[in-house]
């Protein structure tokens, strides 16, 4: 034990010596050109203050940080490592967190702080499992270089080495279904609209919002190019997309004897929208998974993981164990053809999604029949439920733990860090040797990117983490630019009673569902909160007195502030409703009027950030247009996705909603509206606002919703307007009296 000791101290001691003596390392090494171009990026103006160098490999990913004169030095094993330790020293000796939007901005200190005593910190896991298929529509659809760049970088530096990376993948299979004999048109219009292009490679829809244009795909193909090129340059393994056996119905024409099925219609879709599915034990599917990996590799390059989802939300052929099992199998043999060194990913939503049907005598034999090297499963929302725990720990096959977090890009102030902590840390101890990555799939860029954040820290050995109240101070710092007792109460009141529940699907504030009396009519309705609105109404008040000056200060300000005015809607309608339940006319007006009052200053508080301008969103969809009418297409699809989801009533409407300015001006209030129309036309009448009455009112309002987005009404903000502080302070001073007299 003595010499274990003694070794380990000389093996510090030599760090302490040589970790700090500055490299005479070329900077010829790509994963030292790589990290200094990423700090010339994010700190110009501090980056010739830091010095990179490249370690040798250890068992582990790990950096080290140490002070050099008046320079900081950090070493590690790659780049991605190196990016890391970079985030480190931000975040705890500069109080500077660099946000995932490359708009975000923050300040340096003038002077780095030193770092009193070395720093080596090694990674908890080798997988960091980034990003969700419905990212690509509910976030990045309209992304173009720039903010890719961007968020790669912000990537590296969460340590994110296993990235989703599906864009332009439309454009491998133009090519590979013409070359088989489909045409242009029959291709362009298998594919859906680009904002729906997420549900498409997943096998859910089909058709709906096309043709696709060509400049799209020409264009998502060179975008590809240069996502994974980069990502790899931080030494992240891009997961590529292969073949789950969806092809275009057409194919039919082609191939008449092939065993192709007609899916069942998905989410309120017609048939005309149902995929059609390519049975996977036909030697046909192997050809086209072959002819689709080849393809993709020639010009994406690979890293020999690919992603493929039979079965999410959709119903198997047969639910016979022997089936799952052989059909699993052809699908890994089917790749190993193709990439004789293919990992198979995939997500298992569906085991959690559809549990009552995925019981262990049919999950077993689908996820084991083929070999476990050759496959990785992601364990997608754990913070509700862990999968590997109702799975005998998968049986054994290798999985990454997931934090979901966030459904359609809802804007909610929502995350349990005290649970994740909790339950990452059970993982490592009982969570089996097959336990092997963290990661998140959150459908949406959202509301609580700090919670992200500390998702990627659990991957790392280092305490921080696993101290809340340490790590909410640390949080607090970062967010406000400074130490401040002020704001760290603020945050440690809103870790302590806001952030207590996971996220569930269609949570929203009241203001963003469709309005109803009663039972809410729209299936994805959760304006539920499971904490007091007067937590919030302190918390503002503590922030505004932090004065802190960066962007994630201005950023929390308005959107707290945001929450707090949505909640407070909640809370008025329920007056309301009561008003009207008891027929007091007078208290209905009043109660209205506030209602119409809140929508209008959420609007102007959301304004100053551009995180939440529907502006933003149109600007960067009609900017993916060649022409006028191809910009215009973009733009119906962009406003498409995040208000109706469809062009008729289905399942999804409202699915998506946020609380962004514009949408909440000329969308949601003009609903609620109409609402208020609609009860005080009958109620003036001598009536009741009955079941009747309610879809009168529902067929005037679809045809609102589709005006809306299909002709393209309003014209938008695109960059924020106001100060949020100041608007913040405005509107806490008009509500914080009103919200705690109402609790």
């Amino acid at each position: 034990m003595k010499k274990i000791l003694l070794l380990s101290l000389i093996a510090f001691g030599l760090f302490s010596l040589q970790g700090c003596k500055q490299s005479t390392q070329a900077d010829t090494d790509p994963d030292v050109i790589a990290i200094k171009e990423l700090t010339h990026r994010i700190i110009p103006q501090k980056a010739s203050s830091f010095i990179f160098e490249k370690a040798p490999a250890e068992d582990k990913d790990f950096f080290r940080i140490c002070s050099e004169g008046s320079k900081i030095h950090i070493s590690g094993n790659n780049a991605n490592s190196m990016a890391v330790g970079l985030n480190h020293y931000l975040k705890y000796y500069c109080h500077v967190e660099v946000g995932w939007f490359m708009f975000d901005s923050f300040k340096m200190p003038s002077r780095l702080p030193k770092v009193s005593e070395p720093v080596k910190i090694q990674a908890r896991v080798d997988n960091r499992f980034f990003l969700n298929y419905c990212t690509f529509g509910y976030t990045m659809p309209w992304w173009n270089w720039s903010e890719w760049e961007h968020f790669i970088d912000w990537m590296a530096l969460n340590g994110v080495n296993l990235p989703l990376a599906i864009t332009g993948q439309e454009s491998i299979w133009y090519r590979i279904w013409t070359e088989m004999g489909l045409t242009d048109e029959e291709v362009r219009n298998y594919f859906t609209g680009p904002a729906h292009l997420p549900w498409h490679r997943m096998q859910n829809i089909d058709r709906w919002g096309g043709p696709l244009p060509k400049s799209w795909l020409d264009g998502q193909l060179e975008l590809q190019k240069q996502i994974t090129a980069r990502e790899r340059q931080f030494n992240m393994k891009p997961v590529l997309p292969a073949f789950a056996g969806h092809v275009p119905r057409d194919l039919k024409r082609i191939y008449p004897d092939a065993p192709i099925t007609q899916l069942e219609p998905w989410a309120g879709y017609g048939e005309e929208h149902a995929c059609s599915f390519l049975d996977p034990m036909s030697d046909l599917y192997t050809e086209i998974q072959k002819k689709f990996v080849e393809k993709e590799s020639e010009i994406y390059g690979t890293d020999h993981i690919y992603g493929i989802d039979l079965f999410n939300e959709l119903t198997p052929p047969s639910w016979e164990p022997n089936y799952l099992g052989r059909v699993s199998r052809q699908v890994s043999e089917s790749l190993t053809k193709a990439d004789s060194s293919a990992v198979w990913l995939q997500m298992t939503w569906l085991f959690w999604n559809d549990r009552k049907d995925w019981t262990n005598d049919r999950v077993e034999p689908y996820i084991t029949s083929y070999p476990k090297e050759k496959s990785l499963l992601l364990d997608y929302y754990c913070e509700r439920q862990e999968v590997w725990q109702r799975t005998e720990k998968y049986f054994g096959v290798p999985y990454i733990w997931c934090y979901l977090g966030n459904f359609g890009g809802n804007t909610m102030l929502v995350g349990d860090i005290a649970t994740i902590n909790e339950r990452v840390e059970n993982t490592f101890i009982n969570g089996g040797d097959n336990f092997s990555g963290i990661g998140s799939t959150l459908e949406g860029f959202d509301c609580n990117p700090f919670v992200y954040q500390y998702v990627f820290e659990k991957a790392w050995n280092f305490d921080a983490h696993k101290h809340i109240e340490q790590w909410t101070n640390t949080l607090a710092d970062q967010r406000i630019g400074k130490v401040d007792e002020n704001g760290r109460a603020a945050w440690k009141l809103l870790i302590d009673s806001i952030y207590i529940a996971p996220s569930t699907p269609g949570q929203c504030p009241l203001i963003n569902i469709r309005p109803t009396f009663g039972k809410y009519k729209t299936y994805y309705a959760n304006p539920r909160i499971k904490y007091d609105n007067k937590n919030l109404v302190e918390i503002v008040r503590l922030l505004l007195a932090a004065d802190g000056k960066n962007s994630a200060y201005s950023f929390d300000v308005a959107n707290i502030t945001r929450q707090m005015l949505s909640n407070y809607f909640l809370t008025i309608f329920r007056d309301y409703e009561q008003a009207y339940t008891e027929g007091n006319r007078e208290v209905m007006k009043s109660k209205e009027s506030e209602m119409i009052e809140i929508l209008d200053d959420v609007d102007k508080i959301v304004g100053t950030q551009s995180a939440f301008l529907v502006g933003k969103w149109i600007a960067d969809a009609r900017a993916w247009g060649k022409t006028s009418e191809e910009a215009d297409y973009f733009e119906e699809n962009a406003r498409n996705l995040i208000t109706t989801w469809s062009d008729k009533a289905m399942l999804l409407n409202d699915y998506a909603s946020r609380t962004w300015n514009g949408l909440t001006k000329t969308f949601y209030k003009v609903r609620w509206t109409m609402f208020f129309e609609a009860v005080n036309k009958v109620t003036d009448e001598g009536g009741t606002f009955d079941d009747t009455q309610y879809e009168l009112y529902k067929e005037a309002v679809t045809t609102y919703e589709k005006k809306w987005w299909d002709e393209r009404m309003y014209e938008f903000d695109t960059e924020p307007v106001g100060d949020s502080k100041a608007i913040a302070s405005e509107l806490y001073g008009k509500y914080a009296n009103r919200i705690l007299e109402a609790e």
